[in-house]
């Protein structure tokens, strides 16, 4: 199910993690060459993000916040 980005968290990795709408979250690490998302590497690139969709797996499989 698609859902929108309203905002990103570290987690404990210190990894770059999306906040969906649905409650859900998902991870979006830069991490060439197998995931280019070098915008996740600065505040103004992942403000330019708020708003993108993304397929949520979490509502695609039912799961519950």
């Amino acid at each position: 199910m698609i859902q929108r980005i309203i905002g990103f968290h570290k987690d404990e990795h210190d990894d770059w993690v999306a906040d969906l709408k649905c409650g859900h979250t998902q991870h979006v690490r830069h991490n060439p060459p197998w995931q280019l998302r070098p915008w996740v590497i600065t505040d103004e690139g992942r403000r330019s993000k708020l708003g993108m969709e993304l397929n949520c797996k979490k509502c695609d499989k039912n799961e519950s916040v």
